[in-house]
């Protein structure tokens, strides 16, 4: 997704360094938690823990530059995406990348690590991206496109999803070249994707009309698109679905930008449609309610408010952001589509490519705390972005290498199941509780220490195992667990994650780590 210069995503907060240091400096606690009695609150998706791949990675284009790139964007001499940045957006924050090597040994092995999951290929260059229909792929987009999408990379993308055992995500094109003369939305594209995917034996599962329909004009949508415009176009949209892939899950908005400490856009974005509006005009239809997150903008995007700081990164400030969007959206899905289920279908450590502190272990707290509180919450489905490109993906976009997140990613993968337990809300440590994925009456618990001084103690009448990850920094690029960094064998084989078996009683938390604790006997019923 792309930010213009003056738009102010969600809260717009301002995080001071002066807060994070009283955040620190309260006392850690001690815990005593019985694993066996913690009630049953619900189940999530079993492919709750999911992932973005943007569909200029998949097309080859301009996308978010890498900090430690100071020079100009190679150039893309014959490639008709080459120029592809979203409307108003300023190209100095781009630079340009060849496709995604999706059939990579070391990237399938990796994604297929996490799965069962859900790829999500959209982003904002997928509201303006043209497939194409035959083999032969034109050299440039055709008129109100700004990219071009071959049936070789979308095959591609059918191939790395069955590999990955993954459920494709996607969205439609909107722009002005899928339009007719009245500036209504046509079918075409849509029908030509679905249909192409299901003859090569592919699936797509779920789809958005559009990317980010609040920020419809810098998404490449019509001058002068508004909220009747989508509302008419979302109802053709359903009703295509409807009568062609009725399987096909119908999700909506996808909104970004509003919560519940700023429920009106800022005065500078005037192009901003409101969600209340676009549901009101769309109508019935949506089968899952999505939306997206992003606590802050990157420094990429220089002179915008709501940037957060490293200092920040562990406050109860920052890491409540993720509810207060989860609030915002979900008191709107209960007036449009009661009772519907909720999808995080886009989220990171920060819009515009993420800062650069996002690839490092300090991220980590967030990303694993946001899947404790929302699964808690009751959402059913979270896709990071990105698996692989820029600051903020779980992979070095270079080496396909895992950073710190993609090690939590995997653990959250092997330990926390599908039926979530009510923890409690406890001060000074974040706690969450699910039933082991695949232990019968077996309980993980994942405890999170954001002090950065005090050591907190968990207490347990049973034995457990711990998984405990940490860093000697914590803006470091690698992670150990156990005490071992983390790092793939020779054949890109995952090491062993070895646990600590502790005797039942007291487990002391480090400042500044984070634990998985598994009590493989705790016999609780919810986890027959």
């Amino acid at each position: 997704m792309t930010r213009s210069s003056g738009f102010k995503v969600g809260m717009g907060i301002v995080f001071a360094v002066l807060a994070a240091m009283h955040d620190a400096a309260a006392q850690a606690p001690t815990l005593s938690v019985d694993p066996s009695r913690l009630p049953r609150l619900g189940t999530i998706d079993e492919r709750f823990q999911s992932y973005n791949v943007e569909m200029v990675e998949v097309t080859g284009g301009r996308f978010w530059k890498p900090y430690r790139s100071s020079a100009s964007a190679p150039s893309a001499r014959g490639d008709g995406n080459a120029e592809n940045i979203p409307a108003g957006a300023n190209p100095d924050r781009y630079a340009y990348r060849a496709p995604i090597d999706l059939s990579n040994r070391r990237l399938r092995i990796l994604a297929a690590a996490l799965a069962p999951a859900y790829l999500r290929i959209s982003g904002t260059w997928a509201n303006s991206t043209y497939f194409a229909e035959s083999d032969e792929t034109p050299a440039t987009p055709p008129n109100g496109f700004r990219a071009v999408l071959s049936r070789e990379r979308w095959r591609g993308v059918v191939d790395f999803a069955r590999a990955a055992r993954a459920e494709i995500v996607t969205s439609m094109a909107i722009s002005s070249g899928i339009r007719d003369a009245a500036g209504r939305w046509r079918s075409d594209q849509a029908r030509r994707l679905l249909s192409y995917t299901k003859s090569i034996g592919g699936r797509i599962a779920a789809a958005e009309f559009m990317n980010e329909p609040t920020l419809a004009a810098m998404g490449g949508a019509p001058k002068g698109y508004d909220a009747e415009a989508y509302g008419r176009d979302f109802k053709a949209f359903v009703a295509f679905i409807r009568n062609n892939q009725p399987d096909v899950i119908v999700l909506g908005p996808g909104s970004i930008g509003e919560t519940t400490a700023s429920q009106s856009p800022p005065q500078s974005s005037s192009d901003f449609l409101r969600t209340r509006d676009l549901l009101a005009a769309s109508g019935p239809g949506i089968d899952v309610f999505s939306y997206h997150h992003y606590g802050a903008l990157s420094q990429r995007c220089s002179g915008i408010p709501g940037q957060t700081t490293p200092e920040a990164a562990l406050s109860e400030t920052w890491l409540a952001s993720t509810e207060q969007t989860l609030a915002f959206y979900r008191s709107l899905r209960d007036e449009f589509a009661p009772d519907r289920p909720m999808w995080l279908t886009e989220s990171a450590e920060a819009a515009c490519g993420g800062n650069p502190w996002a690839s490092t272990f300090l991220d980590t707290f967030r990303y694993l705390d946001q899947l404790g509180r929302l699964a808690r919450a009751g959402v059913q489905m979270v896709a990071h972005n990105t698996l692989a490109a820029s600051d903020y993906g779980l992979l070095d976009e270079t080496t396909l290498r895992p950073r710190p997140n993609y090690w939590a990613a995997l653990l959250w993968r092997r330990l926390m199941g599908a039926t979530v337990l009510d923890a409690g809300v406890h001060d000074g440590m974040h706690l969450y509780a699910h039933c082991r994925r695949g232990g019968r009456g077996a309980v993980t618990l994942l405890a999170i220490n954001t002090n950065r001084t005090a050591t907190a103690t968990l207490r347990l009448p049973a034995a457990s195992e711990r998984y405990t990850l940490s860093a000697d920094q914590l803006q470091s690029a690698s992670v150990k667990l156990n005490g071992t960094v983390l790092e793939l064998g020779p054949n890109d084989e995952l090491p062993p994650l070895a646990a600590v078996t502790s005797p039942p009683g007291s487990i002391e938390i480090a400042p500044a780590t984070i634990a998985f604790v598994t009590v493989a006997g705790a016999g609780n019923p919810a986890c027959g």
